[in-house]
C-alpha cells in the first residue's frame, strides 16, 4: 500500500522558507497568496490492512519522519 506522509511547520513556527517564497511571489504580482513549505514523503509499505498499515507509519513518522516539536504531519493512502 502506498503512503503519502505530508509534513509541515507548525502553525506557530516560523516558516522562513514559506516566507520567503510569500515574498517572492508578492515581487512577480501575485499579492494575498500564502505559503507553507514542508516536504512530502512516499511510502510502499507491504500490507492490505489499512488500521494496520496506518499503526506502522504512525510509528515510522513518530521514530523517524518528522519533529513533533515544530512539525505536524497527515497521511494519505494511495491504494
Amino acid at each position: 500500500m502506498k503512503v503519502g506522509v505530508k509534513v509541515l511547520p507548525r502553525k506557530e513556527v516560523l516558516d522562513t522558507q514559506g516566507r520567503a517564497v510569500e515574498h517572492v511571489l508578492q515581487q512577480q504580482g501575485q499579492e494575498g497568496v500564502s505559503c507553507r513549505v514542508g516536504k512530502y514523503i512516499e511510502l510502499e509499505v507491504p500490507g492490505q490492512n489499512k488500521e494496520e498499515v496506518t499503526q506502522q507509519v504512525k510509528k515510522m513518522a513518530d521514530y523517524l519522519l518528522y519533529n513533533p516539536l515544530i512539525e505536524t504531519y497527515e497521511l494519505d493512502f494511495h491504494e
